[in-house]
């Protein structure tokens, strides 16, 4: 009997070994969909999205402190001030300014619509080449950004049937929209930086900015009794702090060295989906034959854009 269970050990860690990468960029997609699970899990028990995003950083924020440490040792005197002012501006554009529109979109918009939403950005990712950086794309990529605009007005309609009030989804939509556009600044301008900075360092002070914007913005339109909120409250923003965060960032990062970028974000499709599913299990949301045809044009949609060269 010994034998065999060392024999099955040896073959899962050979799987294993084999498989790290997808494995990993599985793990980090599951932790970055089930945050808008938990944002909604909060506004259940009466919390703000100022005091929920206070609670996902300040948790998050040794994994960055000692992430910052790791990556800082070298070539810091090379960087000028323009590389730190450049660093400032997309970590508020990426990892505040974003998280914080995304957080107040999803008190209006189901988690399933604010998840096929963000998952547009490649698309204006693209919009955003073409207009200001002169770029063209083949026919099949505007294909591909008929399809995933198709795919989220499908899903809307769901949410349209489920809002009491017909402005409030437009609202919450709108919201959701305008992070989505903040992220897809943020990655239009973070290749340069990423190029000096490097990619572990560049994410680590990128997000210790948004850390610090994130605590003054609280400090500024919050009082300190917003944060007196119900004990599952601090225990969903430790497991928003890092489950949703660190740890995916974590995984992205090891899975995107074992695959490449590429592939590492072609598991990330599964993100949509498994935002619906977590949806309908955990939040009791409805799950109708539009939201999964809508997920599916997404998700193909997408995917010819982010095939494009």
């Amino acid at each position: 009997m010994d034998g065999i269970e060392s024999l099955a050990r040896l073959e899962w860690r050979h799987a294993y070994a084999k498989n790290k990468g997808m494995i990993l960029a599985a793990l980090a997609a599951i932790g970055f969909s089930a945050k808008a699970i938990f944002v909604k899990m909060g506004y259940r028990y009466g919390a703000s999205a100022e005091a929920l995003l206070v609670l996902r950083m300040a948790f998050a924020l040794p994994f960055f402190l000692l992430l910052a440490l790791q990556s800082t040792q070298a070539d810091v005197d090379q960087l000028t001030w323009r590389d730190w002012r450049q660093l400032v501006v997309l970590g508020l554009l990426g990892y505040y300014l974003s998280s914080w529109l995304d957080f107040v979109g999803l008190r209006f918009v189901s988690a399933a619509l604010e998840r096929l939403t963000l998952y547009l950005y490649p698309t204006l990712v693209l919009f955003i080449s073409v207009l200001w950086l002169g770029k063209r794309y083949p026919a099949k990529v505007w294909w591909g950004v008929v399809l995933a605009y198709l795919g989220v007005v499908l899903a809307f309609v769901q949410d349209l049937r489920d809002a009491e009030l017909i402005h409030q989804a437009l609202f919450g939509l709108s919201w959701v929209l305008a992070s989505a556009v903040s992220f897809a600044l943020y990655l239009v301008g973070s290749g340069e930086a990423i190029a000096r900075f490097g990619a572990t360092r560049f994410t680590a002070l990128a997000t210790l900015v948004a850390c610090i914007a994130v605590f003054i913005h609280f400090a500024v339109t919050m009082p300190l009794a917003a944060l007196q909120l119900p004990a599952p409250v601090y225990l969903i923003g430790l497991a928003m702090g890092v489950f949703s965060t660190a740890l995916p960032l974590l995984c992205m990062n090891m899975a995107i060295r074992q695959l490449g970028a590429g592939k590492a974000a072609s598991v990330g499709t599964l993100g949509p989906v498994l935002t619906m599913a977590l949806g309908w299990l955990v939040l009791g949301e409805n799950l109708s034959v539009l939201q999964i045809v809508g997920a599916g044009l997404v998700i193909s949609g997408v995917g010819l854009v982010s095939s494009s060269k």
